[in-house]
C-alpha cells in the first residue's frame, strides 16, 4: 500500500493532475495499482500557513521485496523533482510504502509506516477503499484507525475528485 501527497503542483497545472501522474507511473516500477483512493486535502504541519495538502491511497500488488517497493518510489519522487530538505517542507511528492502485505520490518526498511496509523490523511483514504484492512502490528481495520487518528484531523475528501479511480 502506497500514500500519495504533495502540496505543490510542480510542472503540472494542479495537485490534483501531479498526483493522478503519479498513480500512473507506479506501473512503470513494477507496482500495479488495483484501487485508489479519492484526494483528500488538509493543512500543512507544522505551519499552516505553508501550501495545504492533497493526499490519498493507493492499493498496490507487486513482486517486488519491501526494500526494493521503497527504492522504486524514491526513484518515482525523484522523476516528479522531489527535493529532500528540511522536514515537512512543501513538496511536489511524496510517496510512502504503508505497508507490505503482512510484513514487518525494523531496519533500515521500517514496515508497516510508522506513523501511518495516527494520520487521517492516510486511514481516512485507505478506510474509503479497503475499511477492512487489518494493520499487521495490532490488527486494527483501516476504519477504525481512522476514526482514532491524531494527526491531520481536518483531513477531509475533496469535492468533485473521483473516489475508487
Amino acid at each position: 500500500m502506497v500514500a500519495l501527497g504533495c502540496s505543490l503542483a510542480g510542472a503540472y497545472p494542479s495537485r490534483e493532475a501531479l498526483l493522478d501522474a503519479a498513480v500512473e507511473a507506479l506501473a512503470s516500477e513494477g507496482l500495479k495499482v488495483a484501487a485508489c483512493s479519492s484526494w483528500w486535502t488538509s493543512a500543512a504541519w507544522p505551519d499552516p500557513t505553508a501550501p495545504a495538502y492533497l493526499n490519498g491511497v493507493a492499493l498496490v500488488e507487486t513482486t517486488l521485496a519491501a526494500d526494493a517497493a521503497l527504492a522504486a518510489l524514491h526513484r518515482i519522487e525523484a522523476r516528479f523533482d522531489r527535493r529532500r530538505g528540511q522536514p515537512n517542507a512543501p513538496r511536489t511528492l511524496d510517496l510512502d510504502l504503508v505497508a507490505h502485505g503482512r510484513t514487518v520490518l525494523k531496519g533500515e526498511v521500517v514496515v508497516p509506516h510508522p506513523r501511518a496509523r495516527e494520520r487521517l490523511f492516510v486511514m481516512g483514504p485507505l478506510a474509503e477503499i479497503a475499511p477492512g484492512w487489518r494493520h499487521p502490528v495490532g490488527g486494527r481495520t483501516a476504519g477504525e484507525l481512522a476514526t482514532e487518528a491524531t494527526v491531520g484531523t481536518d483531513a477531509a475528501p475533496e469535492l468533485g475528485t473521483p473516489t475508487h479511480r
